[in-house]
């Protein structure tokens, strides 16, 4: 497959100039097989969107929060945002009252924007922010209206809101002038261009939802967009011809499972949110032969960061496994260092890019995460600051430990946690959840798996068989709230 035309390669454009560029006859949203909105007519509905706004009260200069699912009326808002200066903040619908107010006064905002799937709980919100709360229109009209003077690259497109892993979510706004490399920057690493139909299932408020939505629309290509991911949403999305798909690992499996994995028109497929399991990957480049798999590491605050090519789960899968549980080497054009490096070789991950949207002074933008890097360039994420459990002296990072049981076959998810333990200050324990398809290994098995793949102090001692795993909003795992179990 050749490497797509981006249209992205200015330097100093906008996200603006870079859509804009491409208004025409072409779709840009598609809405059911054979029916379309094309660019003109999506910046005609942004109009009418802005006008929608303007009629509720919502100025220029605000910003807009808004809890919505990824349907054509809220990328028509989003749009409007972006180019009529109202940025739009896309809210998880899953977090708590308090952390919804929590994020619409931290935006300064007036209103909140719902759509009819949750108004109820956009009342709430209201409430608690005293805000005014306005339900989006189903149909929004058309309105050809003069778009106002050009940003320049300070200005924001949207918000997004960190998952709030560590601490309550936090915006992060996408300047104009950084969502434009990012374009250049995903729609090379996934071959995207002016013939990309792209799906997610991703939620809206996420980097891999509206995040990877921009950049289609900002590449030329055009989204089907899925408000929540089933298999049976899965194969009437086919209809829409995808060439580009972005799954976690479970979703595959579940695909695997019902046959549904193998679309003709599919040429790459775009996963993340954990490592693939190398069983899943041979099954799925049987299935799917010709597709290539991508793997992207990256945050809200900025991403990709590093990936994993097609070649690289070739390679994996060709006697180097341990490839799948690196996040993959740096994408070209960024820097990737580590920070405070401990004796383990251990460090904070840091990135420095064009395209990253939270930097310092000096252009890195520190991620939170550690890890460690080969000699190849492969960066293998180790867990968050604070994740950390001291052994005996000895340093042990719960992700690493993670990553090796989840290639167990016998192993769904897991989660590791320390305990306290009068001579070696901690102590491991790992929670279990089996896979479905099979039975349950035993504390024995797992404990050789590890032995064989693990330093001897990085081995868990204690094992603790659950059926899930707590997780917040924005489904990232909630380590902290299993260690009072192990105490």
């Amino acid at each position: 497959m050749p490497r797509a035309d981006t249209r992205a390669d200015l330097a100093g454009e906008t996200w603006r100039e870079l859509f804009l560029r491409r208004v025409g006859a072409a779709p840009a949203i598609q809405l059911e097989p054979g029916r379309s909105w094309s660019a003109d007519e999506l910046v005609a509905r942004a109009g009418g969107a802005v006008g929608w706004m303007e009629r509720a009260g919502i100025s220029a200069g605000q910003a807009v929060p808004a809890l919505l699912t990824a349907t054509p009326n809220a990328l028509a808002l989003t749009l409007a945002g972006a180019l009529w200066d109202r940025p739009v903040a896309p809210l998880g619908p899953k977090l708590t009252v308090a952390e919804l107010a929590h994020c619409v006064r931290g935006l300064g905002a007036a209103h909140l924007v719902t759509d009819a799937d949750f108004v109820e709980v956009a009342r709430e919100v209201g409430a608690a922010a005293s805000v005014s709360v306005q339900v989006l229109p189903s149909e929004l009209s058309c309105d050809e209206r003069e778009l106002t003077s050009a940003p320049d690259g300070d200005a924001i497109a949207a918000y997004l809101h960190t998952s709030g892993t560590t601490g309550l979510p936090k915006a992060v706004p996408m300047r104009e002038g950084r969502l434009a490399p990012r374009v250049r920057h995903n729609a090379t690493a996934l071959y995207m261009g002016a013939s990309t139909v792209y799906v997610t299932a991703a939620g809206y408020h996420h980097i891999a939802g509206l995040g990877m939505i921009l950049v289609v629309l900002g590449s030329g290509g055009s989204v089907a967009p899925m408000r929540a991911f089933s298999t049976d949403a899965w194969q009437n999305h086919c209809e829409f011809g995808p060439t580009h798909a972005l799954l976690v690992p479970t979703q595959i499996e579940m695909l695997l499972g019902v046959g549904g994995l193998d679309v003709p028109t599919l040429e790459v497929l775009q996963y993340g949110a954990s490592p693939i399991h190398p069983d899943t990957l041979r099954a799925s480049l049987e299935t799917i032969p010709r597709v290539r798999f991508v793997q992207i590491y990256g945050q809200t605050e900025g991403s990709p960061i590093t990936m994993l090519d097609l070649d690289d789960h070739l390679r994996a899968l060709a006697g180097e496994p341990e490839l799948l549980a690196s996040s993959g080497r740096a994408v070209s054009g960024l820097d990737l260092e580590l920070r405070d490096v401990d004796a383990a070789g251990v460090g904070e991950v840091r990135a420095r890019a064009d395209h990253l949207f939270a930097v310092d002074r000096d252009g890195w933008m520190s991620t939170g995460d550690l890890g460690r890097l080969d000699e190849r360039g492969y960066l293998f994420l180790a867990g968050r600051r604070g994740d950390r459990i001291i052994r005996g002296g000895e340093n042990v990072y719960p992700l690493e430990v993670e990553r090796v049981l989840e290639m167990h076959p016998g192993v769904g998810e897991t989660a590791v946690v320390g305990f306290a333990d009068r001579r070696y200050g901690e102590r491991i324990a790992a929670f279990i959840v089996p896979r479905a398809d099979g039975a349950a290994p035993s504390d024995s098995e797992l404990a050789d798996w590890c032995r064989e793949r693990l330093a001897h102090f990085k081995v868990p001692e204690r094992w603790i068989f659950v059926d899930g795993l707590p997780r917040n909003a924005a489904g990232k795992l909630v380590r902290r709230s299993l260690e009072p179990v192990v105490r």
